[in-house]
């Protein structure tokens, strides 16, 4: 996706990942276009009776969904001349805040660029996949594999009291062990600077930064061909490597194991972010830079969740600022994407100092629906009028904003300065904006360049409600 120019897929819609990421770059994508039948052997596809072929030219129009043969001219988007300034008069009556969803400094220069207060949500793992970076990832999860299953056997062992097997154990241990803590170091290190770079664009404002959310199984190879040529460049058998492809494997990996039940598994992994976040914090507020850090862990179900990540976020915090001589201000919160999540509120909020309601996994699960793919038959829904909207496109006011109402509303009776926004794609969608601000949000996060329309939205929902006072 970074190399290219837009994005066309034939399954998928407005939500799916490849939306969600292309938005955030900034790219233009038509996904879900179901007529399309693709070729793979010739190189080609076919949409009613038109055949497209590699090296054919297609200009894409990501707001409309229209895809246009031939080469179509384009403008950059921007904010200037009359539009700049109508944008300031929105600003004069917008009460609630906008931030944008940014995972690298160039888009949080964008977001900047278009208004944003902040930025509501840097995935993490977006970070993993630029150049070599994919390697240590790698190498962190098959080492890490092999350093967790051998601690299980030496404290089975320890317990068996077999200390001729717990020293052979020991000996096996240490190799994986080097090999996963060398790869998180390096990935530290490179994050460190990610967030670094994020903190000086928004000098300032806040930066939500959420802790590793996808499943491990998303970041190695699934072809036998890219294995194959994965573990010779890794020194492993192919056997070892497939097994461990295998053994990731999941029937539903978007309700497994991934968010905070990896961090909970793999806490040094949490350390290793929440380290990357502090030292970048420290280097930035030594220059200068105001810096205001919040932390979010994903996929929380039950407050003991949180408590394990937030207690090890703390921990690393306080490392931090004895190591470098900078005292800090930061926040730690969670991510509410469960609809238990959301009934259970009042009791997430003892430990959380902020909720970001990530409303597209919220609707997908609140719906039982999958993102990726309800694209076949929800369009059907809408037409039928079973469904007034998409509700991955707009809101649900009717069953997910009920979650929010409540989630908002439960929180704020244990914690009333909670922090509460949305940083769903929901968050540059106008009257999904409008209903955040009658629950009470603080600011909705969106899309970079989705920033003006949730400004926009925002403001008319101020406006609306001087009108229905007086």
């Amino acid at each position: 996706m970074e190399v290219s120019q837009a994005f066309l897929t034939a399954r998928g819609g407005m939500t799916s990942h490849a939306a969600v990421v292309a938005r955030g770059m900034g790219k233009p994508c038509v996904a879900g276009a179901g007529d399309i039948r693709v070729d793979y052997k010739n190189k080609q596809f076919s949409v009613n009776g038109t055949q497209v072929k590699e090296g054919d030219w297609l200009s894409l129009d990501g707001s409309t969904g229209q895809v246009i043969l031939g080469q179509a001219p384009l403008v950059d988007a921007s904010l200037t001349g009359d539009f700049a300034e109508f944008m300031t008069w929105v600003d004069e009556f917008r009460t609630m805040g906008v931030r944008a969803n940014a995972d690298i400094p160039r888009d949080a220069k964008v977001a900047r660029e278009f208004g944003a207060e902040g930025i509501g949500l840097c995935r993490t793992e977006h970070m993993f996949f630029g150049g070599d970076r994919i390697d240590a990832v790698r190498q962190m999860i098959i080492a890490g594999l092999d350093y967790r299953r051998l601690e299980r056997e030496i404290s089975t062992a320890q317990a068996a009291k077999d200390d001729a097997r717990v020293a052979d154990l020991q000996k096996q241990i240490e190799e994986p062990k080097g090999l996963y803590l060398g790869a998180l170091k390096t990935l530290g290190g490179l994050q460190k600077g990610d967030f670094a770079g994020l903190f000086r664009e928004m000098d300032g404002y806040p930066v939500i930064i959420r802790t590793i959310d996808p499943p491990l199984h998303e970041f190695l190879p699934h072809t036998e061909t890219e294995q194959r040529e994965l573990a010779q460049k890794m020194g492993i058998s192919f056997e070892k490597l497939h097994g461990t492809v295998e053994q990731l494997a999941e029937f539903n990996p978007m309700l497994g194991w991934r968010g905070c039940r990896l961090g909970i598994v793999y806490p040094e992994i949490t350390e290793m972010q929440a380290r990357a976040i502090f030292t970048a914090a420290a280097e930035c507020l030594r220059d200068g830079i105001k810096v205001i850090p919040e932390v979010m862990i994903p996929l929380v179900g039950d407050v003991t969740e949180l408590q394990d990540q937030a207690s090890k976020v703390r921990a690393v915090a306080e490392k931090v600022q004895a190591e470098t001589g900078q005292k800090f201000e930061y926040l730690v919160g969670t991510m509410i994407e469960l609809p238990r999540a959301a009934l259970l509120a009042d009791e997430i909020a003892k430990e959380a100092e902020f909720f970001s309601y990530g409303t597209n996994d919220l609707t997908q699960t609140t719906f039982g629906l999958s993102r990726d793919d309800a694209g076949r038959f929800l369009p059907l829904y809408v037409e039928r009028k079973l469904l007034k909207d998409d509700p991955f496109q707009v809101l649900d006011q009717k069953g997910v904003g009920k979650l929010i109402k409540m989630g908002v509303e439960l929180g704020r009776q244990t914690r009333p300065d909670l922090e509460v926004g949305i940083c769903g794609e929901h968050g540059g969608e106008p009257e999904s904006v409008k209903f955040c601000y009658s629950v009470g949000l603080n600011y909705v996060s969106c899309s970079p360049y989705r920033v003006p329309i949730a400004r926009l939205a925002a403001a008319q929902a101020a406006l609306g409600d001087k009108t229905r006072d007086k």
